[in-house]
């Protein structure tokens, strides 16, 4: 796939928040739900666009309230309008799924591979997932309406969601045990689902619905309008965790964080600069791989940083001439790579 002559048709979006260390909010700046853990910090929220091999293709940054399913639709359509791309298969996971971004999705004829939320489902459609009793590595397709809900099934995913259940049951039952489920823990986010309440003050575990939970250990759902074929599907959206990847160098290798502009123009930059600095690690690491190199871009950076060149004034011509210092294997090797 080439990235930006119009041939693109494949894109990922997701949003991570960065924190400030400040106490007061801006317009920019603003207190929300953090990505981070930083929900006391002002923090803003940056939406990334990458392609299939993770190469960042557009960004834009939000005020650190601004809910992330409503910074989709921004950042695909400037980036459609700014390139002329004529058609843009959209694929995100379930953080990003709304009735309203798939109706303005398909208003605006994109197609789309969005991680579904299953278990919120209305009960015909989670009895036609529970009835296909699918096997390791088996995948489904249940129509909904002009849309298509791909299941798939793998037994590592319910080993993993079995493990994470039970992780949360056990967590519970410590708290009730030792008094310390405060008014705060009682809502329905996560495992504090399991909570049953009897009366006014007694709080036990909804064994039931633990139970229950357990016949969907190891499915998940895609919903799609797209027009690939159900293992293409399945096969695009597995590249989603490269764009994870992508806010993860950075925010350490990159060091986008911390922020310490206190201007919005002068955020705009850091942020710019840093969108700037991945796409050079990107081509990097391709120039790496065509090369047949077993270096990761980090070792070929931190290698890098160790050639210097040394300046040579001629103390008669007043000619000057730099001469680059070249001197272990590993310096050898990269010079050789990239000739110089």
């Amino acid at each position: 796939m080439k990235i930006l002559d119009g041939t693109i048709n494949v894109v990922f979006y997701d949003v991570t928040t960065i924190y400030f260390e400040i106490d007061n909010e801006d317009e920019l700046r603003k207190t929300g739900f953090s990505k981070e853990g930083k929900h006391q910090n002002p923090q803003i929220v940056l939406g990334l666009l990458v392609s299939k091999d993770g190469y960042p293709l557009a960004y834009d940054i939000f005020e650190g309230n601004k809910f992330e399913r409503h910074t989709m639709l921004p950042v695909i359509d400037s980036f459609k309008k700014k390139y002329g791309l004529d058609q843009l298969v959209i694929i995100a996971d379930s953080g990003l799924l709304s009735s309203k971004n798939i109706e303005e999705l398909q208003s605006k004829s994109y197609e789309f591979i969005l991680g579904a939320r299953i278990k919120n489902e209305k009960s015909f459609i989670k009895e036609k997932i529970l009835a296909l009793k699918l096997k390791n590595g088996e995948s489904a397709v249940v129509e909904k309406g002009n849309l298509r809900l791909i299941i798939s099934y793998s037994d590592s995913r319910a080993k993993k969601d079995k493990h994470n259940r039970e992780k949360g049951l056990k967590r519970l039952e410590k708290k009730i045990r030792s008094g310390k489920l405060t008014k705060s823990s009682i809502n329905n986010r996560g495992y504090n689902k399991y909570l049953k309440l009897d009366g006014e003050l007694k709080v036990s575990i909804d064994k039931t619905k633990f139970e229950t939970d357990a016949k969907w250990d190891g499915l998940k759902g895609y919903i799609t309008n797209a027009k690939l074929n159900k293992n293409e599907i399945l096969e695009n959206y597995s590249h989603l965790w490269k764009i994870e990847k992508a806010f993860r160098i950075a925010k350490t290798d990159l060091k986008i964080r911390p922020i310490y502009h206190r201007v919005q123009r002068r955020i705009e930059a850091h942020i710019c600069i840093a969108f700037a600095r991945y796409k050079i690690y990107k081509e990097l690491e391709r120039q790496l791989n065509e090369k047949k190199s077993s270096l990761s871009p980090e070792k070929a950076i931190n290698i890098a940083k160790t050639i210097y060149a040394v300046k040579i004034k001629h103390p008669i011509t007043k000619e000057i001439t730099y001469l680059t210092h070249i001197k272990s294997e590993e310096q050898k090797k990269i010079a050789n790579l990239f000739d110089f």
